[in-house]
């Protein structure tokens, strides 16, 4: 019996790819039960021209129907090999300069030009313009057989615009157990990339496609083809969802393969970037991944549909591309239209949203890949410009600029002088939103981008007051887009979007999850060690007198971590270690870097001159750079990043690109907007935590395919955190990052009521003082002021200390809070605004002090560090995050101020003995593993260079036993790092020393003998 069951082979894929472009299967067509009514049309194998890549029937049509001209030119010309002429010139330039600019900038031959593809239309389009676009000729062909060579190949399917090849497509069906991942990739792996169909730049992708995932590559390459997902991602991480209307890979013929879509791609994606001397074939060609092409179209279509004045948080992992998604997203914002009139901003229909785009970023490569891709894209070409001062920024504005690039620092000053911006249109896009990006140098943005300018004659003191206060609003002549891969509470609550039960979430999500299982980033947690330090100190001096124990032994743990002799410790074990897994090892084909992040820039100075050492030690193999910004001074020498290096300081990043750098050292700079895909270790002496974690050792995560960099490349020795510190650091950030609720700014209500109480300042102070601010007066007048209300804080109101204490407590966090909430706060409170300007000049003369400083200073003095080890406690151990949301609360709504207690006084003796006890155990060896831990000292003694002569071959005694202590001492010393325990009984219990002493010399007795 035979049964009708669905078809579930390739070809129904095929079927169906066919069926929604074109509106009709080929076999439907043939059998004349459905007709053509899709926006492509059906192409026919047989058409296909394979040494020229082109389907001839389809050019010739586009060009006879939109350009007969143009052709009789030719046709009268040379009427004997015209199409010959025409086809010649195209493969010429194609192979020259690729399929892109033939489709950008048209075809000329002779005396004729032809375009080869009409560009969608704008809303300020001509009709002429629709029409044009309406002449392309968009067509699918099944089948193709591209090969000279070998005539039976073809490709599954190729995707024509005027008979010109734009992506080909192979695809698999799962449920006949052949997948695109292997199957597809492999099929184009093999391919010969010597046929014209399959030459770089003759096509603008490679796409390979099942049921459930999408690949694509820009260049085949034999084995070494790079394919990179172009999937929607699932549950925050690869893959794509399920779809309940078919395939879960429909959105790649029902959304991106259509005209509009893949023209869409062509005028405004698409990059073809290298240098202009380069041949072709060293270019590399940029094609949008899907979350890159979604991320730019939901904010652009947004933007159209809501008008100007809305907020973006734009939550994209690390090493994702967000500098492109940054790139395509400003240029398009120049030409984004209102989708009706009315909407906030809308001028016209036919009139651009925004006047100018600013970005706003740090990253110097931004700037140029903006200038280089802007010349590719738009017809016009000088209208990038840098703003580093407000005059500037109204040059760039007068003389037309429409992208204009200044840096998170400079914004602020561009912002001082303007006041008269309120009449245009803003959309400012900002790199790396953090909290150096809240409060007030982003108010100060806000207010260069808008409050209204009043009559200067009729506008009173507190019209300046509420002016400035709305300089802290987003306004309604800019929207912001805020890019980063770690939102921070404020982050979110700030750019987010607010959801009907009070949560903020980002507009648009790709996570680091979803990143790391597509292999476009490195999983920097998966080869993890730790090391923990291990401490012993001793009095040295007589006297027993009492400190604040808390106090005490977190200055007692900072002053043995900047010890030389504990940081020559960590520096050997760093340069053994980079030395034996990276440099032997040949990593990263020889390439491969690391990085010494350390606690401060003094730290930086020590680590970069014992590492210096330890290579001077092993004949310099290779050189390490050092990076801090500033000068420093450490041991009465002041040092310089460049003096230190031997080159400027700008040229630090490029020097370490160079072979013969591998370490470089660093505190701070260079732990952020850092891309060097050689780093594949990092040395970790310094606490991590939250947005800095992420940051500092994403680093590592930049994916290499020229160095076969993978993820059992990468590792990461820590001396200073645990693995759970580092887990709970990278958990928020690996989906979706979302805030639980809005900031309660009524806190700042009872910071006011508590501060006001004091009596520090009268009322009428605050408001003389935000006059005389805001009024432009100078520094002077504004001086005795504050000074007034600090003398009475510090001397004349006679407040004890705990008093002092917990009003600068406050009075720094209300001036902390509302400084990032004024910005977002949906309405104003005038006082606020006066008492926060006015504590953010007094708090900084407000004098407290600790009545213990100068006895911990003095504690330093008092004691030694006798000892420093360190003990492995994780190694390679790889850290596993957590994949449901992170929800981060908002900042504590309570006011915070002088907390009263017991403190703990000991005498010095016992904090040292606490501190040792905490820092550095006892022997717990099992008998079995003293008894190879002493039969390996003895032989250590025996291979010692001195054991010979000085003790085994001298007749003295006295200067034998003298011998033999010091070559103990140095055995113990050197395996201080492998036998801490024993190295610390040996040091601290003279029983235990002088026993195991008498028990190696009895020992090598027995040997010798």
């Amino acid at each position: 019996m035979n049964y009708a069951v669905s078809n579930t082979k390739e070809i129904a894929l095929e079927q169906a790819i066919e069926r929604r472009l074109c509106g009709a299967s080929s076999e439907e067509l043939a059998a004349g039960a459905a007709a053509e009514t899709g926006p492509f049309r059906v192409g026919q194998p047989s058409d296909f021209d394979a040494p020229l890549a082109l389907d001839r029937a389809k050019f010739w049509e586009f060009l006879e129907t939109t350009q007969s001209r143009d052709l009789d030119k030719l046709k009268k010309n040379s009427p004997a090999d015209w199409q010959a002429k025409i086809t010649g010139q195209l493969d010429k330039l194609i192979k020259n300069k690729g399929l892109l600019h033939v489709l950008k900038k048209g075809l000329p031959v002779d005396n004729a030009h032809f375009t080869l593809m009409y560009p969608a239309p704008l809303a300020s389009s001509a009709q002429k313009v629709h029409d044009n676009f309406a002449a392309n000729i968009w067509s699918v062909t099944r089948q193709v057989h591209h090969s000279t060579a070998n005539p039976n190949e073809s490709v599954d399917m190729v995707v024509f615009l005027n008979g010109l090849p734009l992506v080909t497509l192979e695809l698999k069906n799962a449920w006949t157990h052949q997948t695109a991942r292997y199957h597809g990739q492999k099929q184009y792996r093999e391919r010969d990339a010597k046929q014209t169909l399959m030459t770089f730049g003759r096509v603008l992708v490679h796409m390979t496609a099942d049921t459930d995932e999408v690949w694509m590559a820009t260049k085949l390459a034999g084995a070494s083809t790079f394919f990179l997902p172009f999937n929607k991602g699932h549950n925050e991480g690869a893959g794509n969802p399920p779809n309940p209307n078919g395939h879960k890979t429909a959105y790649l013929w029902e959304e991106v393969l259509q005209p509009a879509s893949l023209a869409g791609i062509i005028q405004h994606f698409v990059l073809l970037e290298g240098k202009k001397t380069d041949p072709l074939a060293k270019k590399t060609l940029i094609f949008p991944r899907y979350h890159q092409l979604n991320v730019v179209r939901q904010l652009l279509s947004h933007a159209a549909e809501t008008g100007v004045g809305h907020s973006y948080l734009i939550q994209h992992s690390a090493g994702s591309g967000k500098s492109n998604s940054i790139t395509w997203t400003a240029y398009q914002l120049i030409e984004t239209y209102p989708a009706e009139l009315g909407l906030p901003g809308a001028k016209a229909l036919d009139a651009p949203l925004f006047d100018s785009v600013i970005v706003v970023t740090d990253r110097r490569l931004l700037d140029k890949q903006l200038r280089d891709n802007i010349k590719d894209f738009s017809e016009v070409k000088n209208i990038v410009a840098h703003a580093t001062k407000s005059s500037d920024l109204k040059a760039a504005l007068e003389t037309g600029k429409k992208i204009i690039i200044t840096t998170i620092q400079k914004f602020p000053v561009i912002y001082d002088s303007i006041a008269d911006l309120s009449h245009k249109r803003f959309a400012v896009i900002i790199d790396e939103a953090h909290s150096g990006q809240s409060g007030l140098a982003s108010g100060k943005m806000n207010q260069a981008m808008g409050g209204p300018v009043d009559d200067p004659d009729e506008e009173d003191n507190q019209d300046k007051i509420l002016k400035a206060m709305k300089a802290g609003k987003m306004r309604g002549n800019a929207s912001y887009f805020a890019f980063t891969a770690t939102p921070k509470p404020i982050t979110l609550e700030k750019f987010g979007e607010r959801q009907p039960d009070g949560r903020f979430r980002p507009f648009h999500l790709y996570s680091m999850k979803q990143a790391i299982e597509e292999g476009f980033i490195l999983d920097v947690l998966a080869n993890y060690t730790t090391y923990k330090g291990y401490y012993e100190i001793q009095k040295s001096i007589e006297d027993n007198p009492l400190f604040d124990t808390s106090k005490a032994q977190k200055k007692l743990r900072a002053y043995v971590e900047r010890s030389q002799q504990t940081i020559n410790t960590k520096a050997e074990i760093m340069v053994d270690d980079f030395i034996d897994n990276v440099v032997n090892p040949k990593k990263l084909r020889g390439k491969g870097k690391g990085i010494i992040v350390t606690q401060n820039i003094e730290m930086a100075i020590r680590y970069y001159k014992a590492v210096q050492a330890e290579l001077a030690k092993r004949g310099n193999p290779f050189k390490a750079l050092i990076a801090f910004s500033g000068e420093k001074e450490v041991d009465g020498v002041k040092y310089t990043e460049a003096d230190m290096n031997g080159v400027a300081e700008d040229k630090t990043r490029s020097e370490f690109d160079k072979d013969e750098y591998r370490l470089l050292v660093v505190a701070n700079k260079y732990l952020t907007g850092f891309d060097q895909p050689k780093l594949c270790a990092m040395y970790v002496d310094k606490k991590l935590q939250s947005v800095l974690a992420v940051q500092a050792l994403s680093r590592l995560n930049r994916s290499s395919p020229k160095l076969g960099k993978r993820t059992e490349d990468l590792f990461v020795l820590d001396f200073f955190n645990s693995t759970e510190d580092i887990k709970a650091a990278f958990d928020p950030f690996f989906t979706v990052t979302t805030l639980s609720e809005a900031t309660d700014v009524n806190v700042l209500h009872e910071l006011k009521a508590s501060l006001d109480d004091v009596g520090v300042y009268e009322w009428s102070e605050v408001e003389e003082f935000c006059t005389r601010f805001f009024d432009g007066e100078d520094a002077e007048k504004l001086s005795p002021l504050i000074d007034v209300a600090a003398e009475r804080f510090n001397t004349s109101l006679e407040l004890d200390d705990p008093e002092k204490i917990d009003f600068k407590i406050k009075a720094k966090q209300f001036v902390k809070i509302y400084g990032q909430m004024a910005a977002i706060m949906p309405f104003e409170v005038l006082a606020w605004e006066k008492l926060f300007w006015f504590l953010k000049f007094l708090v900084p003369k407000l004098n407290i002090q600790d009545p213990n400083q100068d006895a911990l200073d003095e504690l330093l003095e008092a004691v030694d560090l006798s000892s420093y080890g360190l003990e492995r406690t994780k190694l390679n151990h790889a850290i596993d995050l957590d994949t449901s949301e992170a929800e981060l609360e908002p900042q504590n709504p309570n006011p915070r101020g002088y907390r009263e207690g017991e403190v703990q006084e000991d005498p010095l003796e016992e904090i040292i003995r606490s501190f040792n006890e905490r820092w550095f155990q006892g022997w717990g060896a099992t008998p079995e593993e003293q008894r190879i831990k002493f039969l390996n000292i003895v032989e250590s003694v025996q291979a010692h260079p001195d054991f010979e002569e000085k003790f085994d071959g001298n007749p003295d005694p006295y200067s034998r036993d003298l011998a033999f202590d010091k070559i103990m001492k140095e055995v113990m010393l050197k395996r201080r790092k492998e036998e801490l325990e024993l190295y610390k009984l040996h040091n601290q219990d003279e029983a235990f020393r002088s026993s195991l002493y008498q028990s190696v010399k009895e020992a090598l007795g027995k040997n010798l003998g």
